[in-house]
């Protein structure tokens, strides 16, 4: 495709026609000439915006580009409702390929009920491989609004699903052909299919439910980053038990073959959690076929501690995530 906004005609046929989710509180959606989207929520709810770009992937960067979306309103206890998508491709790129991703963005969009609320589409010379920007809006009643603010000391943090878990999954799809050399098929497959974990919009609707106080959708860097995160945005300290951390073992073989900390590998997929009863919420996701578990607990004072047998380590802010060691 030519250098600049992709022609009205090929937005037709490979955008707008792919998009299928239509919601009552959308009133003007995605349309040639249209600069703004327009919503309308009740007097009772507020609105929650959330935006992020795909920048570690290319395979499957249409879905993941909307699950990390939600993931961040889900996160905040908000009910994903419509998102903003802005695409930039290189020179190189195809029409069709375009057509793929809308229809992986299409596809998970009608998965989580979530409308396609416009955007912006151009071929150019500043990238050299496809770059997705989504900014999702989402809607919460003020009564059900997480803060950290409501944070306790004592309280049990959950962490749900396992650690690395996107980053094993872009991983497999991005190095196959290196990990054939080393791995069979099958484990190969279930590295890749770790994809379909992505989503943290289902235990965030139990969560609020039962109780959460506060949730953190584990992104670059890992759970460890994650950690960090949900307890400074609390103003609190941390104590984690590293055995408790659940992780694939495909995630472990793939860490050590390339050398990568699985524990500050991108793990969207992953939400960490925290609530008065731990134990109790882990058990009613575990009953809805969610895998979770304690892996420790908030504590007063500033200090954020990870702990192995006899242990004690301090965790760190994030830095660059381990992908990109590797991708």
């Amino acid at each position: 495709m030519k250098t600049g906004k992709v022609p009205e005609t090929i937005l037709k046929r490979s955008v707008f026609k792919q998009l299928k989710v239509k919601r009552k509180e959308i009133l003007v959606g995605p349309n040639i000439g249209e600069d703004c989207s327009i919503g309308q929520f009740g007097p009772d709810e507020l609105f929650a915006l959330s935006c992020d770009p795909i920048t570690g992937a290319v395979k499957d960067i249409g879905s993941l580009a909307v699950h990390i979306t939600a993931n961040d309103l889900a996160a905040c206890g908000a009910e994903p409702v419509g998102l903003m998508l802005t695409v930039l491709l290189p020179e190189n790129f195809h029409e069709s390929d375009l057509k793929n991703i809308m229809k992986d963005v299409a596809t998970t969009c009608e998965a989580l009920n979530l409308q396609v609320m416009g955007g912006h589409t151009e071929v150019t010379t500043a990238v050299n491989q496809p770059l997705l920007c989504v900014t999702g809006i989402g809607k919460v009643k003020k009564d059900k609004l997480l803060t950290p603010k409501k944070v306790k000391e004592g309280q049990d943090v959950i962490m749900t699903k396992w650690a690395g878990l996107e980053g094993t999954a872009i991983i497999a799809v991005h190095k196959e052909e290196v990990l054939k050399a080393h791995y069979n098929n099958e484990f190969i497959e279930r590295a890749k299919a770790l994809n379909q974990y992505i989503s943290v919009v289902p235990e965030s609707k139990i969560a609020n439910e039962h109780g959460v106080t506060i949730m953190h959708d584990a992104t670059e860097g890992g759970i460890f980053g994650a950690l960090w995160e949900l307890a400074a945005s609390a103003r609190k300290g941390v104590e984690i038990f590293l055995d408790k951390i659940p992780i694939k073992q495909e995630t472990v073989e793939i860490c050590e073959y390339f050398e990568l900390n699985p524990y500050k590998l991108i793990s969207s997929g992953s939400m960490l959690m925290v609530a008065d009863s731990g134990q109790l919420l882990v058990d009613r996701l575990i009953a809805h076929g969610i895998q979770a578990a304690v892996i420790g607990k908030i504590t007063s004072g500033n200090d954020r501690i990870v702990i192995q047998e006899e242990t004690r380590r301090a965790l760190e802010p994030a830095k660059s995530d381990e992908l990109y060691k590797v991708i």
